[in-house]
């Protein structure tokens, strides 16, 4: 088949798989397994200039910081992780068909592993992270549970990249916007803030979903 019928096809299970999803919108974790069994991908965030950005910061920080493990939910179809260099990666997602592509392209990469949410085991890395996911969780509970899981995951480091606005802000179904960095004061102050890392950062590369996204970076007390 010509490479162009494929790209054709390729950027229509992408559209589909995206918005047929949203149309008949059940909820955070039906509308991204659902997504991805339609075919569609992780989203532009995963793509371009932002996941060059992304991988930049996240190269540097895990190189600065003798990081020699990397634990992220939410890995979604894998393709961020084409551009990363973690030692050892353990990537987690609520999608079958996701963690499925994942294996599937990286089956050759014997430093990284894959596995379903629901089989998560309690595994732990120097950092633990979480990459344009927190403002696609809609439901509290859902939101409450993944920062638990997040933050008991970072022996000694989280990194999250989310925006940072106003709890109550929603715009398309899939996204909402919460006040992140103050919950996580609150709920894990064994955590401390690397504000003058972040300050160094250069400026993000802005998605339009409705809010600017950034990085949190955070050390954990006694690691």
């Amino acid at each position: 088949m010509p490479q162009d019928v494929n790209e054709e096809e390729d950027k229509h299970m992408k559209f589909f798989g995206k918005w047929l999803p949203l149309l008949r919108f059940k909820g955070s974790n039906d509308y991204w397994t659902s997504r991805y069994k339609l075919g569609g991908d992780s989203g532009r965030g995963s793509e371009g200039r932002a996941a060059e950005y992304k991988a930049q910061v996240l190269n540097r920080f895990v190189a600065d910081h003798a990081i020699h493990s990397v634990i992220e939910f939410g890995c979604g179809d894998g393709r961020q992780l084409t551009i990363a260099a973690y030692p050892k990666y353990t990537g987690i997602d609520i999608s079958t068909d996701a963690i499925a592509r994942c294996r599937q392209a990286f089956a050759s990469h014997s430093e990284m592993n894959f596995m379903l949410a629901e089989e998560y085991d309690g595994t732990t890395a120097d950092l633990s992270m979480s990459l344009d996911v927190i403002y696609h969780l809609i439901e509290d509970d859902i939101y409450d549970a993944y920062l638990d899981h997040l933050f008991t995951a970072g022996k000694r480091y989280v990194a999250i990249y989310s925006t940072t606005g106003d709890a109550k802000a929603q715009t398309l179904k899939h996204v909402r916007h919460r006040t992140v960095d103050k919950d996580i004061e609150v709920r894990f102050p064994k955590f401390v803030r690397m504000t003058e890392y972040e300050d160094g950062l250069s400026t993000p590369v802005e998605l339009g979903i409705g809010g600017p996204t950034r990085f949190l970076l955070y050390w954990r007390r006694g690691a």
